[in-house]
């Protein structure tokens, strides 16, 4: 049962948007943090957690809707914790995440600022996303209705039904069945229902994540702008007759799946960055286009999971950096070396550094497909790779390109950055908040000159953010 007391207040006016997804309402000089509304609703809120001077929430019951509202498009919408922001049309979704940015950067960073360019919003709403990865659980969630609408002892009968989905937010041994997801294009969703019905039908055990019983772990789709499909299915356990029947009939039933993996995993936790795929059917790679350049991406590499998107980011962040085929270009957090070389055609030279080994060495590969042969890729810590030696081998910076993860820059790195002092940094972010942090600190000697939002995840609150900076001197 889910039966927890909490303080409820009610009849709440939504009167504005927060962040992370959120929306907000004040109540005697307290701001309430809402999940689930937006502004204009009229809630019921159930407070999960109350601080003096603020209180977090979620919604409990409506009483009325805000005229904002759209219908959402997908049928597990408000479940499986993905697409939160269908409720909203996409225009109000872009105007939120400029304003999140402009907040950030203002209330974090607490530094001048130029005006906030207006965000590039999707063209592709649905089916963008060229990555998912579905997880297999041998027991699937129920939703509040159906605990609602079904009796105890039905309950239990679906309980244990397996599932193949998304995990429900913040329960991480709980999953959606899903039946039609709207982020992938392709035959992604035949493929995935039709692995659900055979492995049923065949009496294959879907893993549980508690008691670490099954076989059946997770499976992932990479479908491409250029068509090619690769499918990884992730077992806990090598089961070699059921594995290879199941996969050859997949192949047969769906001869265009392009690359077929699977991936034996018997650790604790979901991640295979230090497994082994083992190539089933077809070639080990599949090719994905950015603009005029092909990438190879294999099961373990990360590429933008918007390539539609992520090809008009890269175009600001060349058009910020102010390249004119004279300037070394120094790619930070370079991964697979995607932005580096998309730049490098009107850059003299493109110095790559990762501090993740493999991603390097896909980064050189992807050079030399594209005949790319004035970028060059290094594995290590910037600051201690980026030293006087390197400096007089390969030239210091003209511009710094900046692309790091969630938690944004290390101290450190921001420290190095001040030293090496490039005449322009180009930062970009999937994190408004870290970035603000970063800049504050990089306004010692930068100044923001440019603000460019890019919404790479329509109806979801993340939200990329490109800034240049110019060093203040010149």
């Amino acid at each position: 049962m889910r039966k927890q007391k909490f303080r409820v207040i009610e009849q709440v006016l939504v009167t504005g948007y927060a962040a992370e997804g959120r929306s907000l309402a004040r109540l005697d000089g307290k701001v309430v943090f809402i999940e689930g509304a937006v502004p204009g609703d009229v809630v019921d809120v159930a407070v999960t957690r109350s601080k003096k001077d603020w209180a977090e929430g979620r919604v409990l019951r409506f009483h009325a809707y805000s005229e904002e509202r759209v219908a959402p498009f997908c049928a597990h919408f408000g479940v499986c914790g993905g697409c939160k922001w269908q409720m909203l049309p996409y225009e109000r979704q872009l105007q939120y995440k400029r304003q999140e940015v402009e907040d950030n950067l203002r209330r974090i960073g607490r530094i001048e600022l130029p005006e906030v360019m207006p965000i590039l919003g999707a063209e592709a709403t649905r089916a963008y996303r060229n990555k998912l990865e579905f997880t297999f659980s041998s027991k699937r969630y129920l939703t509040d209705q159906e605990m609602r609408e079904v009796s105890v002892e039905e309950r239990d009968v679906l309980k244990s039904k397996p599932a193949l989905g998304f995990h429900v937010p913040k329960l991480f041994d709980k999953i959606v069945d899903i039946e039609t997801c709207h982020l992938q294009g392709g035959p992604v969703n035949e493929i995935r229902n039709w692995i659900r019905t055979e492995a049923l039908a065949r009496g294959h055990v879907f893993y549980d994540i508690r008691s670490h019983t099954g076989w059946l772990r997770n499976l992932v789709f990479r479908q491409c702008e250029t068509g090619e499909l690769m499918v990884n299915l992730v077992i806990a356990a090598p089961e070699p007759e059921e594995r290879d029947r199941l996969l050859r009939d997949l192949h047969a039933v769906f001869p265009m799946i392009d690359s077929m993996y699977f991936t034996v995993n018997a650790k604790m936790n979901d991640s295979i960055h230090d497994l082994t795929p083992v190539l089933f059917a077809g070639k080990p790679y599949v090719t994905e286009r950015l603009g005029s350049l092909s990438f190879r991406i294999g099961p373990k590499s990360f590429f933008q999971t918007n390539t539609r998107q992520a090809e008009r980011l890269y175009e600001q962040t060349k058009l910020l950096a102010g390249l004119t085929g004279r300037e070394t270009v120094y790619d930070l957090y370079c991964g697979t070396g995607s932005i580096g070389l998309f730049v490098s055609d009107l850059a003299a030279k493109v110095i790559g550094v990762e501090v993740i080994a493999a991603a390097v060495d896909d980064a050189r590969e992807n050079a030399r497909i594209n005949g790319i042969e004035h970028a060059e890729f290094f594995a290590g810590d910037v600051i201690d790779v980026c030293d006087d030696a390197f400096f007089a081998r390969h030239g210091r910076p003209d511009v710094i390109i900046t692309d790091p993860p969630r938690a944004g820059m290390h101290e450190q790195l921001v420290r190095k950055i001040l030293e090496i002092r490039a005449p322009r940094v180009v930062y970009v972010s999937c994190n408004p908040a870290t970035q603000a942090r970063d800049l504050q600190l990089l306004d010692a000697a930068y100044a923001v000159t440019a603000v460019q939002p890019v919404d790479m995840f329509p109806h979801t609150h993340h939200i990329e953010n490109i800034a240049q900076l110019t060093l203040k001197n010149l």
